[in-house]
């Protein structure tokens, strides 16, 4: 993945959980530190697809596939 495309990623995952922090510490549990709910999952999915045209299924992928900032760069990488 292009540092373009990466940034354009962290700044929707940042919009998404409101958090700037997630861009330096990137495999915090999003979930577990409450900056993502099933709802904010749900809203990142759509916007992947919109944004990258990458569709990922919410019954896909399990949880701690995606629950890190690091995770969703790599699983948006793989399908790029």
């Amino acid at each position: 993945m292009d540092a373009a495309t990466e940034e354009r990623l962290l700044a929707l995952i940042e919009d998404i959980t409101g958090e700037p922090a997630i861009r330096e510490e990137r495999d915090i549990d999003l979930f577990e530190e409450g900056l993502f709910d099933s709802m904010a999952a749900i809203e990142l999915l759509v916007a992947l697809e919109s944004e990258f045209g990458v569709s990922i299924a919410p019954t896909e992928v399990e949880r701690e596939e995606m629950n890190t900032v690091n995770l969703i760069i790599e699983r948006v990488g793989e399908r790029l």
